[in-house]
Formats: C-alpha cells, sequence, structure tokens
C-alpha cells in the first residue's frame, strides 16, 4: 500500500482546512486508517482514526469536535475535515494505515504512512 497525503496548506485561526490521503492497493478498503502530526521538537501524535467499515471513529482529545475523519472506499481516500483551527493544530500531518483490525491510537500499530503534507495555522 502507497499513501498520499495533500491539502495542507497556510491557514488564519478559525478556517478550516480538508487533507486527503490516497491510497494505491486493492486492499485499502480493508484497512483502518489514522491520521497522526508531528510538530517541530515533538513526537508523532494520534489525531485521528476510521475503521475499514466507516463507521464507529475516534478522536484525540484536542481535536475532538473540531476535526473528522471519513473515507471513500470506492475512491481508496480518507479525509480529514479541520474546522475551527488553531495555532497549535500546525504540524506535518500523516495518514497511516494499519493491517490489523481495530481503532489504533499508537503509531507501532500502523504499517504503511503516507509522506506528511504541513499545516500551518497563523494566530
Amino acid at each position: 500500500v502507497q499513501l498520499q497525503a495533500s491539502g495542507g496548506g497556510l491557514v488564519q485561526a478559525g478556517g478550516s482546512l480538508r487533507l486527503s490521503c490516497a491510497a494505491s492497493g486493492r486492499t485499502f478498503s480493508t484497512y483502518p486508517m489514522g491520521w497522526f502530526r508531528q510538530a517541530p521538537g515533538k513526537e508523532r501524535e494520534f489525531v485521528a482514526v476510521i475503521p475499514w467499515s466507516g463507521g464507529s471513529t475516534y478522536y484525540a482529545d484536542s481535536v475532538k469536535g473540531r476535526f473528522t475523519i471519513s473515507r471513500d472506499n470506492a475512491k481508496n481516500t480518507v479525509y480529514l475535515q479541520m474546522n475551527s483551527l488553531k495555532p497549535e493544530d500546525t504540524a506535518v500531518y500523516y495518514c497511516a494505515a494499519s493491517t490489523q483490525l481495530g481503532l489504533h491510537t499508537l503509531t507501532r500499530e500502523y504499517d504503511y504512512w503516507g509522506q506528511g503534507t504541513q499545516v500551518t495555522v497563523s494566530s
């Protein structure tokens, strides 16, 4: 599986962005997909995860109510809609795929990673 993240950019606080992650590989629709982010000098942290079915999702407390993860298996794409952005959301955002069922929040539980897309939120 190869993952290609896009949609990052510079936005003012309170604004919105939608990230996309395009996947190659016929088994994409069976994988849970997650978004992580990494700010300068910090460890990569969990943001959101969605199961293969697109059902129950799970979010980090810091983004709950502001971000929405979704997927379109027909297009092999997962999205992260980010609203009410804050300066502390500034980071490189990564999408990831896991071959294990479940709503995973740890980086070690993911097997495939995209290259990352920069999100910068100005105050």
